[in-house]
């Protein structure tokens, strides 16, 4: 028995063989617009789906069981000069066009997937509408997908809002985020682990910085927070990504403790950090990607919010607490610190205590 359908210009499902999805961003956007490869398979079988994303962030959606390839654009293709350039793009367009799709999903404002829709001439295909894009933007999809303007949205949702527009609507234990660390990954964290003289789910996992310092908490913040709950008889390894100035950070906190945490500081893979926090009893960040990377591996997760907006980008479909001020009618306010000063106030305000508070909840049995 067919159900109705209210949509009129819905995608007839049973008509599509292969997809594309584009989404051009960084590692926890790419990450979140997992559940859309999700539902489209869960509602039609039969599709292949493929991705295309950044070539860093290709991590995120490799081994996604709902996913037949992840092609990728190396921004590095830049350095390769005009004529490299060229033929590293027409390459990647010669692999687009073979693969033959009969839906293109392009969930940024990205110019060029409204130009691979017209190249590559899909049966149908939805992107963004984008206040203030000319015709040419318009014309570039058979259906254009609505955001509201009078609040604020969770990414996880504005993306399978795409689905929406064509006629797909998700169920509510559909719309998980999903991240594969596989066996590999899983085997490098085992043995660092056992290196430490612990198992799964005997340990919290604190990864401290984000690559946009000014949604970070202070160092003696951190620091004292980690000491309370050594304190309270909880291991801790701390993470950080290669790049020195997250590094230096975890350096500096470490300094402050009076015992040492267990650190793997710049020496796990995407992959890698995912199957730590896999075996983690509870994950502690900021708003960054490894934050989501805790929720897309289900791991109860504490995450700390200051200029950038919890309501979009705070953890999905795990237990979770947000802690962030109530004391700044200003957030979320996406500014790079307090006036552009790289430091935010509603960050460097909140309490050791509030932090703890919030882990105690989730660690409570």
């Amino acid at each position: 028995m067919e159900t109705f359908n209210p949509l009129r210009d819905a995608v007839p499902l049973g008509e599509i063989k292969r997809a594309l999805v584009i989404k051009l961003r960084h590692h926890g956007d790419v990450l979140v617009s997992s559940p859309v490869f999700s539902v489209l398979k869960a509602q039609a079988p039969q599709v292949e789906i493929d991705a295309l994303v950044y070539a860093d962030t290709a991590e995120m959606l490799t081994l996604h069981p709902a996913i037949a390839q992840v092609h990728t654009i190396d921004r590095k293709w830049k350095q390769l000069g005009t004529v490299g350039q060229v033929k590293a793009e027409l390459a990647l367009y010669n692999t687009l066009k073979a693969r033959g799709y009969d839906l293109i999903i392009h969930l940024t404002e990205h110019w060029r997937g409204a130009w691979l829709c017209r190249l590559l001439q899909p049966r149908w295909s939805v992107g963004p509408v984008v206040k203030g894009r000319s015709k040419r933007w318009k014309q570039s999809f058979t259906h254009l997908q609505s955001a509201p303007g009078n609040a604020l949205r969770h990414m996880a949702e504005a993306n399978l809002d795409a689905l929406r527009r064509i006629g797909i609507q998700p169920g509510p234990d559909e719309r998980r985020l999903t991240l594969v660390p596989g066996a590999a990954a899983e085997a490098v964290v085992a043995r660092h682990l056992q290196g430490f003289g612990l198992q799964g789910g005997d340990f919290i996992h604190i990864h401290p910085a984000s690559r946009w310092f000014f949604k970070c908490w202070p160092v003696d913040s951190m620091a004292a927070l980690v000491a309370r709950l050594q304190g309270e008889g909880h291991a801790v390894v701390l993470t950080a990504a290669p790049s020195r100035d997250e590094q230096a950070m975890l350096e500096a906190i470490q300094a402050r403790l009076a015992t040492p945490a267990f650190s793997l500081s710049g020496q796990l893979s995407l992959k890698e950090l995912a199957a730590l926090t896999q075996v983690a009893k509870l994950f502690i960040g900021v708003d960054s990607a490894p934050m989501h990377i805790a929720a897309a591996v289900g791991t109860p997760t504490v995450a700390l919010f200051g200029p950038s907006g919890d309501k979009q980008w705070g953890p999905w479909g795990v237990p979770f607490r947000v802690v962030a001020s109530t004391r700044h009618p200003c957030r979320p306010c996406g500014i790079d610190g307090c006036g552009g000063g790289k430091v935010s106030d509603c960050l460097t305000s909140l309490s050791v205590e509030e932090v703890l508070a919030a882990a105690h909840e989730l660690l409570a049995p």
